[in-house]
């Protein structure tokens, strides 16, 4: 009898989560199984209302980049978004005959724009996670872009055959034509979408990532895995806002940097800054960025020149 009620019980909050989706709208195909929370493995109505409910999470941050051998202004934006991706092309899905190739991904958006002098550096990145799916443990996709006065640069990786494949392109001498394959490993870049699913899956100790791509461009670094001292720990100090928050703390021995992450302990998890210190022209300095506005929002719905009293609103001070 118990175990007919526990059963009945999760199918009602199945059929919730997929009417509730349709409802809204969401952006992921409607498969029960999205609902699926990754830190339990149960269906929760919490986590399918907040990823499914057909809305993006956008984050406004104050940042202080390193380059150049000192500490520039800046702002960073960091959205996070559920959608279909293709596991055969690996690019976002949006026809129905397809489907069947498609996966449920948790999409990063990282936009950092800051000021070097008298010109301005633009740095984009998007990372792609399967979210709870054992068929596709892995993040699918990594891209990035660059933009500065002197030129522009772009680098791709790309899941298969139990590797990343390394795509880039740059005005730079060194990186004018990059294509080579690493073993697979976890990706620094791919950090965010896992605390925001599940903190608790972070791995813990030793271990080796693939450096995050953006930090890589900006200090020409090839994608090699390195090895990495993780902890995470309650974050004792007083610079990032938030209750009950948590430190997730990534320090590369053979590379001398030191990524920390601070976050919320419960769900769902928001991340309110972070930290990365490195040597910049043998300055060692810490770039940091510290959240300032959060908000839901169907972004891709409010294009118009009129939805720009919305933009002006998110990127307002508080």
């Amino acid at each position: 009898m118990k175990q007919a009620i526990t059963k009945n019980s999760l199918l009602i909050v199945l059929a919730f989560a997929v009417v509730f989706a349709f409802a809204m709208k969401a952006t992921v195909f409607q498969d029960p199984s999205i609902a699926v929370t990754p830190s339990t493995g149960v269906p929760d109505q919490d986590f399918a209302k907040y990823w499914f409910g057909g809305k993006a999470e956008l984050n406004h941050y104050s940042l202080q980049q390193a380059q150049y051998g000192a500490l520039n202004p800046g702002e960073a934006i960091l959205i996070f978004v559920t959608e279909d991706f293709r596991t055969d092309t690996q690019v976002k899905s949006e026809t129905e005959q397809l489907r069947d190739k498609s996966v449920p991904v948790m999409k990063t958006n990282i936009i950092k724009k800051f000021i070097t002098g008298i010109y301005d550096y633009s740095l984009y990145t998007s990372v792609f996670t399967p979210i709870n799916n054992p068929s596709h443990p892995n993040t699918l996709k990594v891209s990035t872009s660059g933009q500065e006065w002197c030129g522009h640069s772009y680098v791709q990786l790309n899941y298969a055959a139990n590797a990343y494949r390394v795509d880039g392109k740059s005005y730079f001498e060194k990186e004018v034509a990059e294509n080579y394959e690493v073993e697979k490993t976890l990706l620094e870049d791919e950090l965010w979408n896992q605390i925001r699913l599940n903190p608790d899956k972070l791995p813990i100790g030793e271990t080796h990532l693939i450096p995050g791509t953006m930090v890589a461009r900006l200090r020409h670094k090839r994608l090699d895995p390195l090895p990495a001292k993780v902890k995470l720990a309650a974050y004792e100090g007083v610079l990032y806002p938030g209750k009950l928050l948590q430190a997730y703390t990534v320090q590369y021995p053979t590379d001398d940097r030191t990524l920390m992450i601070v976050f919320e302990q419960k769900f769902p998890h928001k991340i309110v800054g972070w930290e990365e210190t490195y040597k910049s022209k043998d300055n060692l300095l810490t770039s940091r960025a510290v959240l300032k506005k959060t908000q839901q929002a169907d972004y891709w719905s409010h294009n118009a020149p009129a939805d720009s009293t919305l933009r002006q609103a998110f990127l307002s001070n508080p």
